[in-house]
């Protein structure tokens, strides 16, 4: 396990909604850095999840980072509400975002921090025009909507292109990595590159989660 400074941020999409603020607070006391929040829309992911009040309604349960992954089809409508909710981070899809300069040019306007993301079947090479902008660089090991898949491990490689840039280009992007991801796996993504683990089944799940933190972490 690398020696840098890695940052856990367990997914709620895997937590007990009936418990949401329960469930956030337990991230905290477990040690985690960042809340991870999953918004899909039923068109870009074929599920539904959250909305801006969602996030307004845990914002003062933690002072956390609400890192929020916006898994819709027009990014764009969705920048306002979520600053307003108290987001940190904002990250879109750049297969949903024809013009994703002006999107993260938004975001960065409303206050929030821009991330971009990208499915299995997107190629890195898809952001090269933007990975300057950005403070954020989410990987999907997973294809997106639903939780508790298996990780796609060929998706890594793409970890090793991006720190890659990162340091022959000198940017400050962050990689994170979501889908599959558990305290048995976590170690080998770090490995590539990532900087933020995502784990929601293997987080919410676990009997003791302060110890699954610390092995996300590779602590």
């Amino acid at each position: 396990m690398s020696d840098k400074k890695v940052l856990a941020a367990p997914s709620i999409l895997s937590a007990d909604f009936g418990r949401l603020a329960e469930e956030v607070k337990s991230i905290e006391a477990a040690g985690a850095d960042w809340v991870h929040v999953d918004v899909m829309d039923g068109h870009f992911a074929q599920n539904l999840s959250f909305g801006p009040k969602t996030v307004a309604d845990i914002r003062p349960v933690t002072k956390l980072v609400l890192d929020c992954h916006l898994m819709v089809s027009n990014p764009l409508d969705y920048i306002t509400s979520f600053a307003e909710a108290g987001a940190d981070y904002f990250t879109f899809h750049v297969e949903a975002a024809v013009h994703s300069s002006r999107v993260i040019q938004q975001i960065r306007a409303a206050g929030m921090k821009p991330g971009v993301c990208i499915v299995p079947g997107t190629p890195v090479h898809t952001l090269d025009e933007i990975v300057s902008e950005v403070d954020l660089i989410l990987m999907l090991l997973v294809n997106p909507g639903f939780g508790g898949q298996k990780m796609i491990p060929s998706c890594l490689e793409k970890l090793v292109k991006l720190a890659s840039i990162r340091e022959e280009k000198g940017y400050h992007y962050l990689l994170s990595v979501d889908g599959g991801i558990t305290a048995d796996n976590a170690s080998l993504a770090v490995e590539k590159g990532a900087d933020v683990i995502v784990a929601g089944s293997s987080f919410f799940t676990a009997s003791d989660k302060a110890a699954i933190v610390r092995k996300l972490k590779g602590i």
